[in-house]
């Protein structure tokens, strides 16, 4: 009997899952939609939030599902865009999509090197850790100016048109539906990661890694492989933003980059795709009206938004969200 209703309660909670995928999926498209009717000037910065999303989303994979502090996750973000841009400018290899793989190569090599180092530390130790390398790959990317263009940037990239029928124009047009094609295979894909047995170790190490040693496994090797699928996430994040802007620069590495997509993951809430996706939108649209309408206080606007929803909603504008939609349905029950 016990079996029984185990049964029906996985099969359940799969059923829940499920609409939940196409419930996001749905919003994504819808999200789009209206974007690109409402924005129809300015395609450029919703494909910008588009890469910045899908930094967020790496971000997301190891500081909500892992625990892992970081302020250096641009590394792996700047990573995939330089990878990308390098292939086009000194090599002719302008396929968008051997640009992209590029991307995520760099981005999942540079999050196996970045975890290894972090990784090593905890807590306050770890944070610093992660923002003396965003410095190091900054400052590298800074020196090789022969291949990345240093300060000047890296200029120079065309990528041809996908499948050689879309091509890139100014409109932003062909950018912003590539762009919305990749965030929807990777959010699908992440789904698919976090509800896997993977990702349910991931949070268990982030809830108990002690009882997680104790019962056979290794945290520390969770944690770096899910550093690399971030790294990859991020990659094409920062690829995307390569063929999109068509220059690289070394803002893709900065530290105000990663504390940027930081705050964008803690204003949406950490720990939830739907957070890390919400929250970038929220910031980037925000940041974008308000620094229009109040080009000199935008900032102190910008901080008291910060200000209040850590201290109101402390599990983000979603996570709050989700958490009394939930209150109100087992209230009913």
């Amino acid at each position: 009997m016990a079996l029984v209703m185990n049964s029906e309660n996985e099969r359940s909670q799969h059923r829940r899952g499920f609409s939940g995928d196409l419930a996001g999926l749905a919003v994504i498209i819808a999200l789009g939609t209206i974007g690109y009717f409402a924005f129809p000037d300015n395609l450029a910065l919703l494909t910008r939030m588009i890469t910045i999303a899908l930094l967020v989303l790496s971000l997301d994979l190891v500081t909500g599902y892992c625990g892992v502090a970081t302020l250096g996750h641009a590394a792996l973000f700047g990573s995939g865009a330089y990878a990308a841009g390098i292939l086009s400018a000194h090599y002719g290899i302008n396929d968008p999509l051997l640009m992209m793989l590029a991307g995520i190569a760099a981005g999942a090599i540079a999050g196996l090197l970045s975890g290894a180092i972090i990784l090593r530390a905890h807590g306050l130790p770890q944070l610093v850790l992660s923002i003396a390398l965003i410095h190091l790959f900054h400052e590298f990317a800074n020196k090789a100016s022969s291949w990345t263009g240093g300060s000047d940037g890296l200029s120079g990239i065309a990528p041809d048109p996908i499948f050689g029928l879309f091509e890139f124009d100014l409109y932003g047009q062909t950018a912003f539906f590539f762009g919305m094609a990749l965030l929807l295979v990777v959010f699908v894909l992440l789904r698919f990661l976090v509800r896997s047995p993977f990702g349910m170790l991931c949070r268990g190490v982030r809830q108990d890694p002690l009882r997680i040693r104790a019962m056979g496994g290794s945290p520390k090797a969770a944690l770096i492989r899910m550093y690399v699928i971030s790294g990859a996430v991020a990659g094409v994040g920062g690829a995307l933003n390569a063929i999109s802007t068509q220059v690289v620069g070394l803002d893709s590495l900065s530290f105000t980059q990663s504390a940027e997509a930081l705050v964008m993951l803690v204003l949406g809430g950490t720990g939830s795709l739907f957070g890390a996706l919400s929250g970038t939108v929220i910031f980037m649209l925000f940041e974008d009206y308000v620094s229009a309408a109040n080009p000199f206080h935008w900032l102190t606007i910008v901080g008291a938004l910060l200000i209040a929803v850590v201290l109101f909603a402390p599990k983000g504008l979603f996570g709050t969200a989700a958490a009394f939609v939930s209150r109100r349905k087992e209230a009913r029950a």
